[in-house]
């Protein structure tokens, strides 16, 4: 049974770091795309950034561009989050989701296959 792992967050002040990190057992996705979405209280789950199967393409919401940074380690199964610059606004649960199929990622959480647990990231301010 294949299943994604979130990792990495947690409570951290207006302006700081943090990375999460998504790892996949039981297959691997090293063909596939993965993103990143985000859910705040109240708000529907919204694309915070993708990456395709080679680790391009990239691309990012509007509203995290220039702050985050989406990558993967294919040998490793993982793919990772940079989020800097912290925001309060940033506050949600982060999933990581991966396509069973294809090599390219979308922006719409219907695409995906596959989705972690989440893990929940807090910024104060």
């Amino acid at each position: 049974q294949a299943q994604l792992v979130e990792s990495g967050g947690g409570l951290v002040q207006a302006g700081g770091s943090l990375r999460l990190s998504c790892t996949a057992s039981g297959r691997t996705f090293s063909r596939n795309g993965m993103g990143w979405f985000r859910q705040a209280p109240g708000k529907e789950r919204e694309f915070v950034a993708g990456i395709g199967a080679s680790g391009s393409p990239t691309d990012y919401a509007d509203s995290v561009k220039g702050r985050f940074t989406i990558s993967r380690d294919n040998a490793k199964n993982t793919v990772y989050l940079q989020m800097n610059s912290l925001k309060p606004e940033d506050t949600a649960v982060y999933y990581c989701s991966a396509s069973s199929t294809m090599s390219v990622f979308r922006r719409t959480s219907g695409y995906y296959d596959y989705w972690g647990q989440g893990t929940q990231v807090t910024v104060s301010s």
